[in-house]
């Protein structure tokens, strides 16, 4: 198949056009670079800077590539710089992707996998959180993920247009050249291991008293290739749907820590702070229906490995993707 995946210099979308690739799909990768490296395109793939602001440069782009399906990665994903500036997230997530289903439309292409986000449940009821679960944002990037995820299904209800939404909180690891390199960095695994390489002093914990084993937040951790190959099943989906993503279990600040410790042999030291506001004690997601319907199963389950291939990356490139 013809694939065009926005957002593919960034981490999520670099490691399922890799994957795409190397399983023989031909691979059109549309960033502007603002988040994403141009160091993470595969040299197999087309790449074509732009910016999904710019419906024209969309529309000239699928035209001139006809692919057969879009990922739909690009998009802004910061909880705290979302609740500072709303409208970056709702002009970015919500109104540049509904340019970017416009613009398929126009040039015929049917079919768009979604890179949604477990965000938009807010505070869950219940652990781990299916389907059903209420969505309830807590900040306005879970909201623009959701407001996307209702105008799918409207554009299939009016339009055709076939969609799949994938949904996951925590994706780490990384492959053999394609890591995590966010500017600036706010995800748990590569902020410890900045501490391993000495690139920081020490890691914040933020909150020691949560009522979970060791107080501190339980969050689901699944590996940047299995969802990557999430995404890929998801283009086989015979109709339009809507799927969690999760490994069904779930680990804690403290457990990845003392992961990370043990892997690296390095001494990584903490400091421990107040909560941060509107942190549940516990994400996590099932996945239950994904593996039933499209058969996913993830390969990498074990948190030890997820940072076993985050610190081989890590180690390979100190400095990210700078030059």
């Amino acid at each position: 198949m013809r694939i065009f995946v926005t957002g593919g210099a960034g981490y999520i979308g670099s490691v399922c056009s890799e994957l795409l690739l190397n399983e023989g799909h031909e691979v059109a990768i549309f960033d502007n670079l603002i988040e994403g490296h141009r160091r993470a395109v595969d040299s197999r793939a087309q790449f074509i800077q732009g910016d999904l602001a710019d419906r024209d440069q969309i529309e000239r782009a699928l035209s001139n590539t006809r692919p057969d399906a879009v990922m739909h990665f690009a998009a802004y994903a910061l909880v705290p710089e979302s609740m500072r500036d709303p409208s970056k997230y709702f002009r970015n997530n919500v109104s540049n992707g509904l340019n970017l289903l416009d613009a398929m439309l126009t040039t015929g292409v049917q079919r768009i996998i979604f890179s949604s986000t477990c965000a938009l449940f807010g505070p869950p009821d219940r652990v781990p959180i299916d389907e059903t679960a209420p969505a309830r944002p807590a900040n306005p990037y879970g909201e623009s993920k959701l407001a996307f995820e209702k105008i799918l299904r409207w554009y299939d209800q009016v339009h055709g247009l076939k969609f799949v939404c994938l949904r996951y909180f925590n994706a780490a690891g990384a492959t053999e050249d394609l890591g995590e390199d966010h500017r600036p960095e706010t995800h748990l695994i590569p902020n410890v291991l900045k501490v391993a390489l000495g690139q920081r002093p020490s890691l914040e914990i933020y909150g020691t008293d949560y009522e979970t084993p060791d107080g501190t937040c339980i969050r689901d951790y699944i590996h940047i290739v299995d969802l990557a190959h999430a995404h890929i099943l998801a283009l086989g989906a015979t109709a339009s749907g809507f799927y969690n993503l999760g490994t069904g279990g779930g680990s804690s600040v403290r457990e990845v820590i003392a992961a990370c410790r043990k892997i690296t042999g390095r001494k990584i030291d903490t400091i421990e702070k107040p909560r941060r506001p509107g942190d549940p004690p516990r994400l996590i997601a099932s996945s239950e229906k994904i593996k039933k319907e499209l058969g996913w199963q993830p390969q990498f389950q074990s948190l030890d490995v997820i940072i076993e291939t985050a610190w081989a990356w890590h180690q390979k490139f100190p400095d990210g993707y700078e030059e």
